[in-house]
């Protein structure tokens, strides 16, 4: 039986989707989150391949970068389409999304300045979150209520995964007034594994 180990910080982040795709997947696995800035974070990051988290260590050897963990780990519990075309364009959304994330965090959590950070919201909030949510609300309409081919795939999972980080960065419900998005995250968070991880999760802003 194969041993998954994650170690990420004690935030939702970029360690979520990974825990929702292992959720999916019905598999057992070490969820280690470690505090941001602690020591013992400063003497494990010369030993991780390149300074970041997260990690994953699969029967103990060491993984590394969020998007290639969620492709392998897609492919191991058939999220990635039926065919290669079908993959190639999930993985395109699933990098879309992680760019979307990436945006909305930089903004809100990371900005320190406050005259920048006024002038960041107007243009995140204003500009860059419509126009992710208008693209994923056309795909998840034109595709019965996913992301792509009218199937499950990583892209669902890394959707729902990143969306409460995201809402609180935008400061609402994402989802509010897209019915296809909304009814795509309560399908999602319906999945008894998903729903038995987000049951027993810390509750996190981020």
């Amino acid at each position: 039986m194969t041993g998954y180990k994650l170690v990420y910080f004690n935030v939702m982040g970029l360690g979520e989707p990974i825990r929702f795709i292992l959720s999916y997947g019905g598999v057992q696995f070490e969820d280690v989150r470690m505090t941001y800035g602690s020591s013992e974070w400063f003497s494990m990051k010369p030993t991780t391949p390149f300074g970041q988290l997260p990690v994953l260590e699969i029967d103990g050897k060491v993984y590394t970068q969020t998007l290639p963990i969620c492709r392998y780990l897609a492919k191991q519990f058939n999220l990635l389409g039926k065919t290669d075309l079908d993959t190639l364009r999930i993985d395109a959304i699933a990098n879309a999304l992680h760019d979307f994330r990436k945006i909305v965090i930089s903004y809100y959590y990371k900005e320190q300045d406050p005259a920048l950070k006024a002038k960041k919201k107007v243009e995140v909030l204003g500009q860059t979150v419509p126009f992710y949510l208008n693209k994923l609300e056309e795909l998840a309409k034109n595709n019965d209520g996913y992301l792509h081919g009218g199937q499950l795939s990583y892209a669902d999972l890394f959707f729902v995964a990143i969306s409460d980080a995201i809402n609180t960065g935008y400061e609402a419900d994402i989802t509010k007034d897209k019915p296809h998005l909304k009814a795509l995250k309560e399908k999602v968070l319906a999945l008894p594994s998903i729903k038995a991880y987000v049951e027993k999760r810390p509750k996190l802003e981020y």
